[in-house]
């Protein structure tokens, strides 16, 4: 069992007073060690490991002049697709020798703005956030911190930022596109807050502007699996049902698809049901989920490469665009 200590913790001129030489030595020994001869770089590891030294990340930071930080400002963790973005983001900048931190905003800008001055004081080099829906004031913060910043979740080649994600106006219509192919007509759209949330906005926006035979009806829930049982029971309460239902993430058409099964309701026979983001899980749905791919996997990796290519040259990188498909399964079906 670990007990607190009021001993004082053990520094640098602790180690070298200890292994008898300077405190660049032992500097060197922990941050350059191919630059220290095998023999005295042994006798200060020694003392380290006998003093049970432990390097304080703000010291170094000082030292090598960066802290070798990345933040990331994330709407919520309970949320598969940004726990990928997560992973994918831990070990590209793992692998580049950075650190990631990570807040969560709820979608809200200002706390969202709260969260970047807080990791900005504790050393982030850079960050990168979801969307494009921020406030000035973060704009105004990193500007003043001179520190890069990258947008996931949403691609736009000419944006104030760059960006490493999706086209989320092509997603919903290739979505749109495969039920109209199915003969479906009339279609329930389940969908997260567009208030806050900017890729569901722009999925909404771009099946209200599109030009097909499918009349969308609209309901907003909360992004989770309760959101969409919730939908479900209030799509069936109405008149005009329809014959599919397209939800803007698969948490939500996971909630969707148990609320149809408890309605006695068979899918896809008596009614689609399709998600986007393609997660893991969705395989494993019963039935398995028909779906868009965002290539979420593959985002948090890309956006790490260029958060840390542009702290190494300083060019502010160009936005990728990363590929979005239909996944078809067994959820959907043609109208008979």
């Amino acid at each position: 069992m670990m007990r607190n200590s009021a001993r004082k913790r053990t520094n640098l001129r602790d180690v070298a007073a200890h292994a008898g030489v300077s405190v660049a030595t032992v500097s060197r020994v922990l941050n350059t060690p191919q630059s220290v001869a095998p023999k005295t770089r042994a006798r200060v590891e020694a003392s380290i490991e006998q003093l049970r030294f432990v390097p304080s990340a703000a010291a170094r930071a000082i030292n090598r002049g960066s802290s070798g930080l990345v933040a990331a400002l994330i709407p919520t963790l309970d949320n598969a697709i940004y726990a990928r973005v997560v992973d994918g983001l831990e070990e590209g900048l793992a692998a580049r020798h950075l650190a990631l931190m990570v807040a969560q905003t709820g979608d809200d800008p200002a706390i969202e703005l709260a969260r970047a001055k807080q990791l900005v004081a504790l050393g982030a080099e850079a960050l990168i956030v979801v969307g494009m829906s921020h406030t000035d004031g973060l704009y105004d913060l990193l500007e003043r911190a001179q520190i890069p910043i990258v947008a996931v979740s949403h691609y736009e080649d000419s944006g104030p930022i760059p960006t490493c994600g999706y086209d989320n106006q092509r997603a919903a219509l290739q979505a749109a596109d495969h039920l109209a192919a199915l003969g479906h007509r009339r279609v329930a759209v389940l969908h997260g807050p567009t208030a806050t949330n900017d890729r569901m906005r722009r999925r909404k926006v771009a099946l209200q502007d599109a030009s097909t035979a499918i009349t969308f009806d609209y309901v907003e829930v909360p992004i989770s699996v309760e959101g969409g049982h919730t939908g479900i029971h209030r799509l069936l309460e109405q008149t005009n049902s329809p014959t599919a239902v397209l939800c803007f993430s698969d948490v939500i058409a996971l909630g969707a698809l148990n609320a149809l099964h408890s309605r006695g309701l068979r899918v896809p026979q008596d009614m689609s049901i399709m998600g986007m983001e393609d997660l893991p899980a969705a395989r494993f749905m019963h039935p398995p989920l028909t779906s868009v791919t965002l290539s979420v996997g593959d985002m948090g990796l890309h956006a790490a490469a260029a958060v840390a290519d542009w702290l190494n040259t300083g060019t502010r990188p160009a936005s990728v665009r990363l590929h979005t498909g239909v996944i078809q399964r067994d959820t959907t079906a043609r109208i008979l």
